[in-house]
């Protein structure tokens, strides 16, 4: 229902903005303002999409799982495909998914809130003496 509602109000939403910007600065300007903000998303996307491909492969590297590194990179895909949406509000969801500092702590607060996310404790278990009683025998060769 929520999902539903959303793509129902932010369309709307969106048509508002372009309406009032449009008429603040002319429709050619909003045209280029949209088109502007595609051209930059899709550079900064392409940077920050990189440099999270580095952080999992030196992960991976470390014998590590790129946890972290992938959920950001699933932040940057998800604000990839709103900044190629055209909208300005869309837009600036966009823009804080790919700045570094607003997208990290994002992170984090999904990797608190996320219960399957977080690592799993070291279990102690109650250790029994066992003792193994056999025979062997040495054979040199």
């Amino acid at each position: 229902m929520r999902l539903l509602l959303i793509f129902i109000l932010v369309p709307i939403f969106e048509i508002y903005l372009f309406l009032q910007v449009g008429s603040f600065l002319g429709i050619w300007t909003t045209v280029l303002l949209v088109f502007l903000t595609a051209v930059i998303g899709t550079t900064l996307l392409r940077a920050q999409g990189l440099a999270t491909l580095q952080k999992v492969q030196n992960t991976v590297q470390q014998g590590q799982v790129p946890t972290f590194a992938l959920l950001e990179g699933i932040i940057i895909l998800l604000g990839g495909a709103l900044l190629l949406t055209p909208g300005f509000f869309t837009d600036a969801i966009g823009f804080i998914c790919l700045i570094p500092v607003l997208r990290n702590s994002f992170v984090c607060w999904i990797s608190k809130h996320i219960k399957f996310l977080q690592p799993e404790q070291p279990r102690e278990y109650p250790r029994k003496a066992e003792t193994l009683d056999g025979e062997y025998r040495r054979e040199d060769k």
